[in-house]
């Protein structure tokens, strides 16, 4: 499990981070990011987001933690076409590669 507040956050923090691990809602979420992705290949977070309905800020937490763990990786970046800034994109890995692919 991946640290789900910094070191420097106060202790409120770390208590919901805490509860997120335990509770099992940062596996759900991780889940629900992974599924998002493998069905909207090469978005933005925030277009994810805006496509599936998914919170953009619990993307923003769980697509980092699923690049850790090699269920996706970040793509080349590009304008996003909801808030028009340079974005990453983000893609699935297929099941047993553990490389990250080339655009």
């Amino acid at each position: 499990m991946s640290h789900l507040a910094r070191s420097t956050d106060i202790s409120t923090s770390h208590e919901a981070g805490s509860y997120v691990a335990a509770s099992g809602i940062q596996r759900d979420q991780q889940s629900m990011a992974a599924a998002a992705v493998k069905q909207h290949p090469g978005l933005t977070s925030m277009k994810l987001a805006d496509v599936t309905g998914l919170d953009r800020y619990m993307l923003a937490r769980r697509l980092p933690e699923l690049l850790k763990t090699k269920q996706v990786w970040r793509g080349p970046a590009m304008p996003c076409p909801v808030s028009g800034r340079s974005a990453c994109t983000w893609w699935p890995v297929a099941p047993r590669d553990s490389y990250t692919l080339a655009v």
